[in-house]
């Protein structure tokens, strides 16, 4: 099964533009050409397989053939987990992570992985070390930009980290709680003591 997951960079591509788009985006061929800089043929080949392979489907609507990514699809979890790991904010963390200090650990809540609109109360990143706050900024900057929307994040060093766990505070048992992507550091390590 693996083999029908990576087999091109155009596959790459598309992945990375199907898993970084808003929920139940629909893509019509010559806009994902365009998004991706690559041929309509090799766009249109790697659409046909991933349809065969139950990863998109297509629907025609007004004499046009739009795609969309299955959220069914047996490996979305792990694909969203890779290219949250390799593109925007997490592939940006994990790039530069000798830069920002000594990160234990570093997630994305699924919800900002899946580009799903959250609240002022949401949490999209916690980072936990001792963090050289300049560049972890730098770089939580440049992702706004480029999103042109506000990333709510937190960030504390090991021993907050681990009394706040111990105090059972609120806030960081439901950071805790939320769906995840790891991009730095063990999840089992990270919710040793949390009882849920």
């Amino acid at each position: 099964m693996l083999e029908e997951l990576f087999v091109s960079k155009v596959r790459v591509k598309i992945l990375q533009l199907f898993l970084t788009s808003q929920k139940d985006s629909l893509f019509h061929v010559r806009e994902i050409v365009r998004r991706v800089s690559e041929e309509i043929n090799a766009v249109r080949r790697e659409l046909a397989r991933m349809e065969k392979y139950g990863m998109v489907t297509s629907e025609w609507r007004a004499n046009r053939r739009l795609y969309k990514f299955r959220r069914d699809y047996l490996f979305y979890k792990e694909l969203l987990s890779l290219v949250a790991k390799t593109q925007g904010l997490g592939g940006n963390l994990i790039k530069n992570k000798t830069k920002l200090g000594k990160i234990k650990f570093a997630f994305l809540s699924t919800r900002f992985a899946k580009s799903l609109p959250t609240t002022a109360d949401d949490v999209d990143l916690l980072v936990v070390g001792t963090i050289v706050l300049p560049e972890l900024q730098s770089i939580i900057s440049d992702e706004q930009a480029k999103r042109e929307a506000e990333i709510n994040y937190s960030f504390m060093d090991e021993a907050e980290f681990k009394f706040r766990v111990r105090r059972r505070d609120g806030f960081i048992l439901k950071v805790l709680m939320q769906p995840k992507v790891m991009l730095i550091g063990d999840e089992d390590e990270l919710l040793e003591g949390v009882i849920i």
